[in-house]
Parts: C-alpha cells; sequence; structure tokens
C-alpha cells in the first residue's frame, strides 16, 4: 500500500494553494458567500470604468507595459475568442496555427470567421509542433496573401512544453503587411506584449499563482479598436463575473511581477535545474525548452509510449501533466511538490526498467500544405448532419467534428477540412499512437456538398 503522498506535475501552477499570492489566501479564508459578489459600484466589473476590478486591470496593464487589461472568467478560451472576434469581421480570413487551441475554432465558428490554418516545423523524434522561424513565417504570409486579404495572424508562444519563437521579429513581419496580430501566451507571463503584438492573453493559471477560470486579455496600438474588443467582451463574458475569480486574475499578475513573486519563481527555477542535471546523468533524454518549470521528458528515446509511461506513474503516485505518444510533461509549478528531487528520478528508474526498450520509430508530420483552408464552412461543417464512417472509409469527405485527443486540446482534423488518402493513413497511424484517446472511425458531413471557401489541397 502507497504512504508516500501524491507527487503532483500538473497545472493550476499553484501548487495545491502553496504558491497563491497572499491577498487570495486572505481572502479564501473567509466564508464563500463573503467573496460571492456581484458588481457592486464600489467593486465593479471587467467592462466597467470604475471600481476596484477596474483599478486592478489598470495596474495589471502598467505593470505588463499594456495599453489596457481585461479580466476574463471562462479561462484563456474565453479571452481567445473575444480577440478573435474584435479583430476580423464575419467572413473574414485568419491566420490560426495548426498546435491552435481548440477555443480558436470555437470563436471562428461564433465570428463566421473563415480560418486558414498554417503549419510548423515538426520533430519526428517528439512528434512535437516546434516553434516558427522568421523565414517560415514569411512563407506562410505570402502564401495566404497570395490567396487573397488576411485580416489577423496568430501566433501561440510559448507552447505548453514552453517552447518559444523569437516573436518580435515574427510580429513585424505581419505589421508590415497592416495585420495586427494576437499572441496565445496561456503558457506564458506576458512577454508578446515587449515583442509588439497587439493582443495577449494569459493564463495566471498555468504560469503563475491564479486559480482555474481566470485570465487576462491584454491590448496596445491601434491596430484593434477598442470599442470593438469591448463588444467582443461583452458578448462572450458573462454578466455576473466571479469575484473570486476576477480578485485570483489581479494577485496573481501582481504578484508575478513583484519582487517576491519573481523571487519565488527564482526558487522554483532552481530546483527545476537541479532535477534537470541530475535526470540528464541518469541518461533520461530532456526535451530542450525554455521554461525550466516545465520539463518534458522524451520517453518514446527509451522506447515508452507517454501514455502508457503516464499510466505507470499514475498508480505509484506521480501525476504528470500532459502524456503524448513520445513525450510525457512535468509541470513543476511555483512550489514544486516536495521530494521531487528525491523520489522522482528513482520512479523514473523503475518505469524505465520496467517498460524501456528500443527506441520507438519517428513519427510523421501530418500530411498538410503549409497553408490550407476549408473545404466547407467551419460552421456549416460543425452544424451538417454528421455521420460516423471507417477512417480507412473517409477519404473524400468533409470532417464534421474536430479529432482532439485529451488532453493538449490540439486538433488533428478541423471540422470542415477534406479528408484526403495520404490524410486517412496518418490518421489511422495516430490512432496506434494514442491508445484509447482515438478510435478508429470519425464523424464527416452527413451528406457531399459542393466546395465551399478556399479547399484544401
Amino acid at each position: 500500500m502507497r504512504t508516500s503522498p501524491p507527487l503532483a506535475f500538473h497545472l493550476p501552477a499553484h501548487g495545491g494553494g502553496r504558491a497563491l499570492p497572499g491577498p487570495l489566501r486572505r481572502l479564501l479564508r473567509h466564508s464563500p458567500g463573503g467573496w460571492d459578489c456581484p458588481e457592486l459600484p464600489a467593486w465593479g466589473g471587467p467592462l466597467l470604468p470604475d471600481g476596484a476590478v477596474a483599478e486592478a486591470q489598470r495596474r495589471c496593464a502598467a505593470l505588463l507595459g499594456a495599453r489596457a487589461c481585461w479580466f476574463g472568467v471562462n479561462g484563456a478560451s474565453g479571452l481567445l475568442q473575444a480577440a478573435l472576434l474584435a479583430m476580423a469581421p464575419p467572413g473574414a480570413r485568419v491566420l490560426l496555427p495548426r498546435n491552435l487551441h481548440r477555443s480558436l475554432l470555437h470563436g471562428c465558428l461564433l465570428g463566421g470567421l473563415d480560418p486558414l490554418l498554417y503549419s510548423l516545423p515538426f520533430d519526428a523524434a517528439t512528434g512535437l509542433w516546434q516553434p516558427p522561424t522568421p523565414a517560415h513565417v514569411e512563407r506562410v504570409l505570402e502564401e495566404a496573401l497570395a490567396r487573397g486579404p488576411v485580416a489577423a495572424l496568430v501566433l501561440l508562444d510559448p507552447t505548453y512544453h514552453g517552447l518559444r519563437a523569437a516573436l518580435a521579429p515574427l510580429v513585424a513581419q505581419a505589421h508590415r503587411r497592416g495585420m495586427p496580430v494576437l499572441v496565445d501566451q496561456a503558457h506564458g507571463r506576458g512577454e508578446a506584449v515587449a515583442a509588439g503584438a497587439d493582443l495577449v492573453v494569459l493564463s495566471p493559471q498555468k504560469a503563475g499563482g491564479g486559480l482555474a477560470q481566470g485570465a487576462a486579455l491584454l491590448s496596445q496600438g491601434e491596430r484593434v479598436d477598442g470599442e470593438a474588443l469591448a463588444r467582443s467582451l461583452l458578448w462572450l463574458q458573462t454578466s455576473s463575473p466571479s469575484a473570486l475569480l476576477l480578485m485570483s486574475t489581479a494577485a496573481a499578475l501582481e504578484q508575478m511581477m513583484s519582487p517576491a513573486g519573481q523571487a519565488l519563481r527564482r526558487q522554483a527555477e532552481a530546483r527545476a535545474h537541479r532535477l534537470a542535471r541530475d535526470l540528464t546523468r541518469r541518461g533520461f533524454p530532456l526535451v530542450a525548452t525554455a521554461d525550466p518549470l516545465r520539463l518534458p521528458l522524451h520517453c518514446g528515446a527509451f522506447g515508452v509510449n507517454g501514455l502508457r509511461a503516464d499510466a505507470w506513474l499514475l498508480a505509484r503516485g506521480v501525476v504528470a501533466e500532459l502524456p503524448e505518444p513520445a513525450v510525457l510533461l512535468f509541470c513543476l509549478g511555483l512550489v514544486p511538490p516536495r521530494a521531487m528531487e528525491r523520489r522522482l528520478p528513482v520512479l523514473l528508474e523503475a518505469m524505465r526498467k520496467d517498460l524501456g526498450g528500443s527506441p520507438l520509430p519517428r513519427q510523421s508530420p501530418p500530411p498538410v500544405p503549409l497553408v490550407g483552408g476549408l473545404a466547407l464552412a467551419i460552421g456549416a461543417a460543425w452544424r451538417a448532419p454528421q455521420e460516423p464512417v471507417p477512417l480507412a472509409d473517409a477519404v473524400g469527405r468533409i470532417a464534421a467534428e474536430p479529432l482532439v485527443p485529451y488532453p493538449p486540446g490540439i486538433p488533428l482534423l478541423v471540422p470542415g477540412e477534406r479528408i484526403d488518402a495520404a490524410r486517412a493513413r496518418w490518421l489511422q497511424e495516430q490512432g496506434h499512437l494514442w491508445p484509447g484517446q482515438i478510435t478508429d472511425t470519425v464523424r464527416v458531413v452527413a451528406e457531399r456538398p459542393g466546395p465551399v471557401g478556399d479547399p484544401c489541397p
């Protein structure tokens, strides 16, 4: 029987409450009914000009170098959708990365937008999308604009695993073409503001001491109309926001930028570096990352599927954040688990001994073009009558639902995409790599309408 406490390497990053900001800790000591407040005049709300919330948003904007800041209570998902709607009118085309979070697809559906999906560099050993280079983005922009106007570019940086691009030149490339840029920084700390991004979405529970569902949207410059942004937030955010989540977001952002918060992070990073050095010394391959608090183990290099490794560790009290076919991600958080340095290497040694073998085969990237459009508008595809068909019989059919293995939220297939033979074979291969996560069938549009919009080659 297990007697040691579990090792929790999952989000939120506050480590079960150990890294919650002081003001939030004090608030949580009160009766729950005490902090469940409506938008009283003294308290206000995210879209009101006066009150404690408005003052906190102004403070956070100044701390992060933005012109304005809005708090949200539907996670980064809701604010990404509001940002998209503010940047582009119905029918406009927007450039989205293939490693997008599915909430951006929901935003395209809600706003009647036409997504152009651009591919990214791919590492076949780990199966991870890599950050784009300026040369890659230049090719993407040239190909997309050759087909007609594009209303906005969306970048995801850093990735779930902490991989980062040099953002400033990527933003500048879009700006030279008159295109505003939204950066999904749910796993970042607002660095995209200094890089010149017009809109930046943060999730303080992933990189700070916030509570789940709290989020912040930062804006700067004149490329995105402020009134359009306020309208989009009004449409997609509740009229009764949780006072607790608003307080959580403000406290987490202020702690993140404070000397005490930065010291807390430095302490966590020092422990992370010690752990990474020890694991490397023991022969465990780690994916190089810009965020020391994200520890991606390349378990495929010693013959273990990440989902199988996750199940083995979970049975022994180690809770990782993100299992994938060749990589298992550990999120260390702002206060990493006690005894992490002592217990995790020993457990990983035992797991490698039990499950390890020859390196897993290299993975193939999805057979998609550099820039691909949809054969049917995303809203039409998602709302159309559907039917399940075996992947082997899906060639020529139009996807009716996103295919999203849990937990990253990154779709392998987007509603409205036409499935060609190469893509059907690749999806069948993915089913073997994601045991229990991808079935051998896919839902497609029941009827075969003619192509609408920009068909994907």
